[in-house]
């Protein structure tokens, strides 16, 4: 007669939850880097079940290259960091990029318009963002340069960051594309107060999605994004990494830089129409009063 075996006791119920929650939780609005080098993202309006925003990274070596056509898109590259020899239906806009990281000086851009090939052989390490939105007639090819838009400081105190204008609203130079990075300084909030623009009900709020594209410096860092609506249908807190994209299909959405890292993000909106009108969160418009 063998001996009786003594079950094994299961994890007490709360712990057997957690352990479940941690192995398959994953917020759908954040975007980790598929690979360390190449097309380390890609983000597709069919991928992020929405129908205007697309954003894509490539990370190459020296000598390395990458390209495409727009076709029914418009795009914008942006050279986050590196320098690259780029050219746009065969005319050669020569060697651009200055900055060797996001965090150093203003960028390098160029526009692609809607039925556009695009080449872009990397001279440095480079990052190449890829913004990309519904296109439009009657738009050229151009280099936007460091400086085209001027830095702005926006904020005071700790909700102070720094805003440079890549494409803007006020530019007429894109059909949907609008397209801004943010410097935020460690242990300072941006996007904040928090604000949305998801309803398409002008002149008080535009519908736009949006994208962001986070770096942290120095790059094992972390930061924190909320994007949430007023019913909390939706209520995503999460720790961005260096890499990460966060999707914004609509609510408020934001970022606090963690104490000792700056935070850098590259923002892509695009709607139905080119123009960025928030509506800000009532419970916190009291903190515009000292902002």
């Amino acid at each position: 007669m063998g001996q009786s075996q003594t079950p094994v006791s299961p994890l007490p119920a709360g712990v057997e939850r957690w352990y479940k929650y941690e192995e398959t939780y994953m917020s759908r609005l954040l975007v980790k880097p598929k690979a360390q080098t190449g097309l380390m993202q890609e983000i597709t309006p069919e991928g992020a079940g929405w129908s205007y925003v697309g954003f894509a990274l490539h990370r190459l070596s020296p000598g390395e290259m990458t390209g495409g056509e727009a076709g029914d898109k418009e795009l914008c590259l942006v050279l986050v960091s590196g320098k690259a020899r780029i050219s746009v239906d065969g005319k050669d806009f020569g060697e651009l990029g200055e900055r060797m990281t996001p965090f150093d000086g203003q960028p390098y851009a160029v526009y692609v318009p809607k039925g556009g090939t695009w080449r872009a052989e990397a001279t440095t390490g480079l990052d190449l963002a890829i913004c990309s939105a519904p296109g439009g007639e009657g738009f050229e090819a151009k280099v936007i340069r460091p400086g085209t838009h001027p830095q702005m400081t926006r904020g005071k105190g700790t909700n102070t960051r720094y805003v440079t204008n890549i494409m803007p609203e006020d530019d007429g130079a894109a059909q949907s594309l609008l397209v801004v990075e943010v410097i935020t300084p460690g242990g300072h909030t941006s996007s904040y107060p928090p604000h949305k623009h998801d309803e398409d009900n002008l002149p008080a709020e535009s519908y736009l999605e949006e994208t962001y594209y986070h770096r942290l410096n120095p790059p094992q860092g972390f930061a924190m994004q909320r994007v949430y609506t007023d019913d909390r249908s939706l209520d995503e807190t999460m720790a961005v990494e260096d890499g990460d994209v966060t999707l914004v299909p609509k609510g408020y959405h934001p970022v606090a830089a963690i104490h000792g890292y700056d935070s850098y993000y590259l923002n892509v909106m695009a709607g139905p129409r080119r123009i960025w009108k928030f509506h800000n969160a009532g419970e916190h418009e009291w903190l515009f009063t000292g902002i």
